[in-house]
């Protein structure tokens, strides 16, 4: 593997430990007090510090060891978790990202100094920091113990025997050698068995004396060297082994060491004394403790060793079908547009066979349709993420925005493991932030404020996503001021959005947010009031075949509420006509399909509204719409599709009946078309359109307005 693919996977994990990273401070700014977070970030920046070195990001590793150094004071009690350095920590992760993303040919020298000097000054004694010559020794290191990729970023786990055996003296240092133990369990699957057998008789204890020693097993993805690092403040006061027990292949049918095999290993006895003890007819255990040549703790020991290898093993084993590998999205964009393809030869397939008698060649079409169908189910699965990998972002977002507002405000989300297309997730980021940044300037109120409103001073946002049937809905609540429908209205005015005698509802109103240009904030600030950002929303919303509701309340809040397709590649549809042309309604909002003759039509004098089961339903009539020439038939069908509170209907001539929907984006040239939204190719060769219906809707009520 080049350099090049060793630097590629590095990044990937550094994105990662980074994401991993800012999550864990946001978690330690609440709970300072909590040692495990603070463990978990020292880890992370042991590793990225680490790999960094190794992998020719030499500023990456010097920076970081800044930090690492800093929370190995806060580790041991030397310092505490302030504002400051959470601060100055996000900074430093930002300064990172920069470099990961620019291949360190942008460093910030000037900022990276000054968070390294805020560091430095948080420092309650003046320790000697480590040297850039250390960080390259450390390097050089690094380098000769690995040909390949580092053990930090390995994803398979090695079985380490350690033997802990500190000094009598180790108490007199405060040294505790259960938070050790703490933090090597913490690291994997950990076995501990501690030796007693050296603990004297009570009247010659002496408590300030450490008597007992451990044995360790510890299955974990981590290296040596980071095991090592646990003992680093001992190494002096202690005899410290370290050595793997276990890197056998799953696929070698090969069971672990026998008990003898084990303490010989160890060095707790010799080969010749197990194969003299060996000539008896007892369990060897038994039989080198009744011989004296072994006492009865190691031979416990060395059974938990056993046991715990034999343990990982089998769930390694059971878990070796559900591993998972990293796929480059290039490669599994390609693969959708494949099984695209394959769902439009096989609705050839299908159509070919179409009065042909031939069972055979049923059959066959019958078993590509099967395994097509599986296939696309599969991989549609596989671009499925969970949308809480987006969510986690938006808690950095909220944090600092109302830092910088002199705000507090708190995010809750619920429905993080919801899944969601890759694509719709990217494609989300941005309206996400655009909404969360205008709840936090223009809900939420000044902490003064609430209090005097008899509110808690803390303001919350609240992000949540749930399954509603094939679409996914994303809600974004605040508990602040609400919506002021008489300022909207007035501003719309103002803007000419709405004449001055326009009698509008309160949900027509909350509309009004989303014309272009448009704001209710008296003064620009960094975050809102220049009228950008929810008109683009919007457009980004229905870009994404979705929709964008509002509700609000004066004085306890705003719901703003998205609906989205779970997926944008392939899709369920009705395939209808009109004349001779052929277009595709989403599925997944259809509820019914009626026939609408000539004498339905004259009973509604000219109006275009039908009555179904009692309920006066409104229509579109599609050739109307799309001007199409030619006599309408004698029957037609009205598609009746539930959009935002109410039903409405499309009049078509035919219904052709469900298809799976291949989505294939307009050219340029169409783009801009409304009320389509893309494109898909029938069994037949034929180009069918895709309706917009949000789209074909909101023309029709711009004309009856």
């Amino acid at each position: 593997m080049s350099m090049e693919r060793h630097q590629a996977v590095f990044r990937e994990e550094a994105y990662e430990l980074l994401a991993e990273l800012e999550k864990v401070l946001l978690e330690l700014e609440t709970t300072p007090d909590d040692v495990e977070l603070v463990a978990r970030i020292f880890r992370a920046m042991h590793t990225l510090k680490g790999s960094g070195a190794m992998f020719g990001f030499d500023a990456i590793a010097t920076f970081t060891h800044e930090l690492e150094n800093i929370y190995d004071n806060v580790r041991e009690g030397r310092l505490q978790v302030t504002k400051e350095l959470i601060d100055l920590s996000f900074a430093a992760c930002d300064e990172i990202n920069v470099m990961l993303e620019s291949n360190e040919q942008t460093v910030h020298h000037e900022q990276i100094g000054k968070i390294t000097a805020g560091l430095h000054s948080l420092l309650r004694t003046n320790e000697p920091v480590q040297t850039d010559t250390n960080i390259q020794s450390e390097k050089t290191q690094q380098q000769n113990n690995t040909a390949s990729v580092s053990n930090d970023m390995s994803s398979s786990p090695t079985t380490y025997f350690i033997r802990f055996q500190p000094q009598p003296e180790l108490f007199q240092n405060g040294t505790n050698p259960l938070l050790l133990l703490n933090e090597l369990a913490d690291m994997g699957e950990c076995h501990i068995f501690a030796h007693m057998d050296k603990i004297p008789n009570l009247e010659k204890i002496n408590p300030e004396e450490c008597y007992i020693y451990w044995d360790i097993l510890l299955t974990t993805t981590q290296s040596a060297n980071d095991i090592q690092d646990v003992f680093i403040f001992v190494e002096d006061s202690c005899k410290l082994k370290i050595e793997v027990v276990d890197r056998t292949d799953l696929d070698e049918e090969v069971d672990y060491k026998k008990l003898g095999e084990i303490l010989v290993d160890h060095g707790d006895i010799s080969v010749e004394a197990i194969q003299d003890t060996l000539k008896n007819r007892q369990p060897i255990g038994e039989m080198l403790v009744s011989a004296g040549l072994v006492n009865e703790h190691k031979v416990q020991s060395a059974l938990l060793e056993q046991k715990h290898v034999r343990e990982v093993r089998e769930k390694r084993l059971r878990e070796k079908d559900a591993s998972s590998i990293r796929v480059a999205s290039d490669k599994l964009d390609t693969l959708v547009n494949l099984v695209g393809e394959l769902v439009i030869v096989q609705a050839r397939l299908n159509q070919s066979v179409v009065g042909n008698h031939n069972p055979d060649l049923i059959q066959i079409s019958e078993e590509v349709e099967r395994l097509s169908s599986e296939l696309r189910e599969v991989t549609m699965s596989i671009r499925m993420l969970p949308i809480g990998t987006t969510f986690s972002k938006f808690k950095r977002l909220v944090r600092d925005l109302s830092h910088d507002q002199k705000k507090e405000i708190a995010l809750e989300t619920e429905g993080a493991e919801t899944e969601l297309d890759k694509t719709m997730i990217e494609k989300l980021s941005d309206p996400l932030v655009h909404i969360i940044r205008n709840s936090i300037d223009h809900g939420i109120e000044k902490p003064e404020d609430r209090i005097s409103a008899g509110k808690p001073r803390q303001g919350t946002i609240h992000l949540s996503a749930t399954h509603s049937g094939a679409d996914m809905v994303i809600q974004i609540r605040d508990d602040g001021r609400g919506l002021n429908t008489k300022a909207i209205q007035k501003k719309a005015v103002e803007k000419g959005i709405i004449s001055g005698e326009t009698e509008l509802s309160e949900k027509e109103t909350f509309q009004l947010i989303f014309a272009p240009g448009f704001s209710t904030a008296e003064t620009v600030t960094s975050v809102s009031g220049r009228g950008v950002g929810m008109d683009v929303v919007k457009r980004n919303i229905e870009s994404l075949r979705g929709s964008i509701d509002v509700a609000s309340t004066a004085g306890k809040g705003t719901i703003i509420s998205l609906k989205l397709p779970l997926t944008l590649g392939i899709i369920e549809g009705l395939l209808v006509k009109l004349a001779e042309d052929y277009f595709v309604l989403p599925l997944q909002s259809i509820e019914e399909c009626v026939e609408l003759t000539r004498e339905d039509v004259a009973r509604t004098h000219g109006q275009n509204i039908c009555q179904v089961r009692g309920e006066i339903v409104p229509y579109i009539r599609l050739r109307e719409q799309f001007h199409l020439a030619g006599e309408s038939p004698e029957i037609e069908q009205v598609v009746i599709l539930h959009h935002n509170d109410y039903k409405i209907g499309f009049v078509v001539d035919s219904i052709i009946g469900q298809y799976q929907t291949v989505i294939k984006s307009m050219g340029k040239m169409y783009k801009d078309i409304e009320g389509i939204s893309g494109a898909t190719i029938l069994g037949d060769g034929t180009v069918a359109l895709i309706l917009d219906i949000h789209k074909l809707v909101q023309q029709v009520e711009l004309v009856a307005a």
